[in-house]
């Protein structure tokens, strides 16, 4: 007769170690307790490590915005629209006051509708750029919990988690998407991974220890999870890819070690239930998201994504050790490398000379399982490979574009750079393991009262280096202001001159009241606004007012100091005699009412 038992006999494998000084809190922990934690402390360095590499980002944040003049107004808009449609009007969430009249038009491009939140904090124009600079800082600022978090459960020490932390968030590839607060945005990656990973008492460093399972932390790792989908399918994707994969590895475990063992693995209703719901949650968002954006194509065919644009965003393997030039230490001696690349903004890789040097180190040297080592490494090649795109092996088959003709979603993300996150994401595991067996082998071979002041004092070089190599020399330029018109004009509106990135800019400002506007900039451009900008080229004149009025136009904005070089170029000498239309000079601004 088989006895099943509920939890394992103790063996050296599943009994916790003995807390080491690192880890063991102070004698007078006393009534400060929850001050002096670890997570307090991780939360309060993480927020102030992250307004300093972030700097200047908090000088003047009503009034600059990080990056440049393009995506972020975009994105600052899409923050403050959902934050508007859910307290307003939540069944117009996807039906946004940009390019009308289409619809579904907040689905053009990733719609961070997780900082939904936000948005709902302030109201206009100067809340929009405030919350967005603000998102900007605290994104990193949870980049780095989280990557301190899932360093920690998966075996390292405080050392090791710190610098898995900072050469994450802050590794020097990200500073070419300053302007992408999309692809910032990945810090749900982290965390839920740590989440489900404590959840269900599984370390690289222990192995899997039933009595350590958290039903509680595996539903919110799900939950955040879920959360790091709905700011976009960009990041979102891989993640639920990866879960996916993860679950059915996990499962196959599960069963060979129930096979093997002729016994059942303790796992506990508790946490089955907390994978079910949670697990339920996050397929249902992503499922509804997914089934809104192919609504976007079936209106837009044009909307659909082909495998050309992979191939033109594929890096070449010299990209993974070049900086983008917006690092302050390697972005000028790197100057030669990125003229290599096509596109440097895409192309421009590097995770960090000081993370590549410690993850290779972690390969030999690490408190993990030779095992776990090489199954890292693994990962960190594989990553690599799939992040070179089509120049893997000259058409990227086997490779990133295999996955993008069999996994539903793939094709869309055409930029297979973006593998980074999880290639540093892997570098940076590896690095906190080989830091925590230095740490760890630093202390047992010094005599005890050394301990204390030499470990800091080594540890404190790896740490240093990822977070120079975190500096930036990010632009933060001005804001244009709204003009008074864009309040007072009576919607719907075309502002112009219409096209191009200028488009952003009126987007941004239509969070003054969130007027109806024909404007608006995608990554592809809907039938009716290309009919709309040929048809109004010759404005006014009364075939372009004809249109206009069909189509539900009440005002037309223009804003004669950036028309320069366009149709509208010396629009205010125009007449409007016999149009039907009058018109107003607001503050330098025209207004034509129609």
């Amino acid at each position: 007769m088989i006895i099943r038992s509920a939890t394992p006999p103790p063996t050296t494998e599943n009994v916790p170690p003995e807390p080491t000084s690192d880890d063991r809190p102070p004698a007078d922990w006393g009534r400060w307790r929850w001050a002096r934690s670890e997570w307090t402390v991780a939360v309060l360095a993480s927020l102030l490590l992250a307004a300093v590499l972030t700097w200047p980002t908090l000088r003047h944040p009503a009034s600059t915005i990080p990056g440049d003049l393009g995506d972020p107004l975009l994105q600052a808009w899409q923050v403050a629209w959902s934050g508007h449609a859910l307290l307003s009007s939540p069944a117009d969430l996807w039906n946004s006051n940009t390019f009308y009249p289409e619809k579904y038009t907040y689905a053009y491009s990733d719609t961070l509708l997780g900082y939904a939140p936000f948005g709902m904090l302030g109201s206009g124009f100067e809340a929009a750029v405030i919350r967005y600079n603000v998102l900007y800082v605290l994104l990193h600022a949870l980049a780095s919990l989280g990557a301190y978090a899932l360093a920690r459960q998966l075996g390292a020490n405080r050392w090791g988690g710190a610098v898995a932390a900072v050469a994450w968030a802050y590794a020097p590839w990200r500073l070419a998407h300053s302007g992408h607060l999309n692809i910032l945005s990945s810090a749900g990656i982290a965390l839920s991974l740590a989440m489900l990973a404590r959840g269900h008492g599984w370390s690289l460093r222990h192995g899997y220890r039933p009595e350590l399972r958290r039903p509680g932390w595996a539903l919110a790792g799900w939950l955040v999870a879920a959360w790091q989908v709905s700011l976009g399918f960009g990041i979102g994707l891989p993640l639920v890819y990866f879960l996916l994969a993860a679950v059915l590895v996990a499962a196959g475990c599960y069963g060979w070690s129930w096979w093997r063992r002729r016994e059942r693995p303790p796992f506990g209703r508790r946490l089955l239930l907390a994978d079910l719901l949670g697990g339920g949650a996050f397929g249902a968002v992503t499922l509804l998201l997914g089934m809104v954006y192919l609504r976007v194509v079936d209106l837009n065919p044009q909307a659909e994504r082909t495998l050309d644009w992979t191939k033109m965003f594929s890096p070449p393997l010299i990209g993974f050790v070049t900086a983008p030039a917006d690092s302050w230490l390697w972005g000028e001696r790197h100057a030669g490398a990125r003229e290599q690349l096509s596109w440097p903004p895409e192309m421009a890789l590097l995770p960090g000379m000081m993370l590549i040097g410690l993850a290779a180190a972690g390969l030999f040297l690490s408190v993990y399982p030779v095992r776990h080592r090489v199954a890292l490494g693994l990962g960190v090649l594989v990553t690599v490979l799939l992040g070179l795109g089509a120049t893997l092996g000259g058409d990227g088959d086997p490779g990133y574009l295999t996955l993008s003709t069999l996994l539903p979603g793939w094709d869309a993300l055409r930029t297979p750079g973006r593998m980074m996150h999880w290639t540093s994401l892997l570098l940076a595991v590896l690095a906190a393991g080989a830091v925590t067996a230095f740490a760890e082998s630093l202390r047992e071979s010094s005599p005890r009262e050394w301990t204390r002041v030499l470990t800091p004092l080594v540890l404190l070089v790896p740490l240093t280096m990822v977070t120079l190599e975190g500096v930036n020399r990010t632009p933060h330029p001005t804001v244009p202001q709204p003009p008074a018109a864009m309040r007072t004009a009576q919607d719907p509106i075309l502002v112009l001159p219409a096209g191009g990135v200028g488009d952003l800019t009126y987007m941004l400002w239509t969070t003054d009241g969130f007027p109806r506007v024909t404007n608006g900039l995608a990554g592809f451009e809907p039938v009716s606004q290309a009919q709309t900008r040929t048809a109004v080229a010759s404005f006014p004149d009364s075939g372009s007012v004809t249109y206009l009025r069909g189509i539900g136009v009440r005002s037309v904005v223009v804003v004669p100091s950036r028309a320069a070089g366009t149709p509208w170029d010396g629009i205010a000498a125009r007449p409007i005699d016999g149009l039907g239309i009058t018109r107003e000079d607001l503050d330098g601004t025209l207004v034509y009412h129609l």
